[in-house]
């Protein structure tokens, strides 16, 4: 499944700030069962909105890592909290099937 939040960054922060911190709540997360990475994108045209990406095996899997997680996860991201709203796109299952173009090489 996939789990989705854009995050704004506020006037007087930087998307780099952000990054930072969710470089370091990535690693740490990423460390419970059932992740399976992360991605973050600067929106063209706007690099202070960030659209976050997280990967898992399941819901089950996610939301037990957000049920326990270790404090240091807490402190990071409330450090990163003042500079920044987030607010979640929401929670998407894998897909069943894909349609993709044929390969014209």
């Amino acid at each position: 499944m996939k789990y989705l939040f854009e995050v704004r960054i506020k006037e007087g922060h930087t998307a780099e700030e952000y990054a930072d911190a969710w470089v370091r709540a990535s690693e740490l997360i990423q460390q419970a069962p059932g992740a399976r990475g992360t991605e973050l994108h600067r929106k063209i045209g706007d690099p202070d909105t960030l659209i976050a990406i997280a990967h898992w095996d399941s819901k089950a899997s996610r939301d037990a890592m957000e049920a326990d997680h270790p404090p240091n996860i807490d402190a990071i991201i409330k450090s990163a909290a003042p500079g920044c709203e987030v607010s979640v796109i929401g929670e998407f299952e894998d897909p069943e099937w894909a349609v993709m173009p044929p390969d014209n090489a």
